[in-house]
């Protein structure tokens, strides 16, 4: 059984919200992120979404790790979000940017039928797939590619280096070494910790055959 998530209203989940956006967000991300919060509370018993020990803070863990990283998207129009699980953070940022194109992947069935269903609930049209990363990926090129709590081994990561621009991902203390021909960029420090971030990865000058 996982946790239950706190019983909020609407206001207070709303107040929570705006407090750890780093952008004033429209009614209709507030509205998005309400019905997904919603749905997260209904299926997280079930799959253990989110786990016990950030359920009373998932807002601010969740939520607002996720939002952290609006001003690094700078414009991008499509986003690849790999081991969506709970929506963290791709369908959040599905919600906080409308004209972003994104494609959740996650491998678990049951947590892509949950994303599915946040999806419809919360009025977005992201793109959800079954599907596991692996070497052999096969999609279509992206702007960025983002993970978080998840860990790829170096082929899935030079996989979707072939694929992408640029890639975001969470990381510790112990943050990944960029794959051949890319090079770290900005990083944002994420509220409430001295080493969680988020790290932007780039392709290096010569690192991409398109430049």
């Amino acid at each position: 059984m996982g946790a239950t998530l706190p019983s909020l209203d609407r206001a207070r989940f709303v107040e929570r919200l705006r407090a750890c956006a780093p952008e004033v967000l429209t009614a209709a991300t507030e509205e998005a992120l309400w019905a997904h919060y919603q749905e997260l509370r209904r299926w997280n018993e079930r799959l253990s979404l989110v786990g016990p020990g950030t359920a009373n803070e998932v807002i601010e863990r969740h939520y607002g790790e996720a939002l952290a990283a609006l001003p690094l998207l700078d414009g991008a129009t499509s986003l690849l979000d790999i081991g969506s699980g709970a929506g963290f953070p791709g369908l959040v940022l599905a919600a906080a940017r409308p004209a972003l194109a994104v494609t959740l992947v996650e491998a678990r069935e049951r947590k892509w039928a949950f994303l599915v269903a946040a999806c419809r609930r919360a009025r977005l049209s992201c793109n959800c797939l079954n599907a596991r990363v692996s070497a052999a990926l096969e999609m279509p090129s992206v702007e960025v590619v983002t993970w978080r709590a998840v860990r790829l081994p170096p082929a899935a990561v030079a996989a979707l280096a072939a694929i992408s621009k640029r890639m975001l991902l969470w990381s510790g203390a112990d943050e990944p070494v960029p794959p051949a021909g890319w090079h770290s960029a900005r990083r944002v420090s994420l509220a409430g910790s001295t080493t969680r971030r988020i790290v932007e990865w780039m392709a290096s000058p010569k690192g991409r055959a398109d430049q």
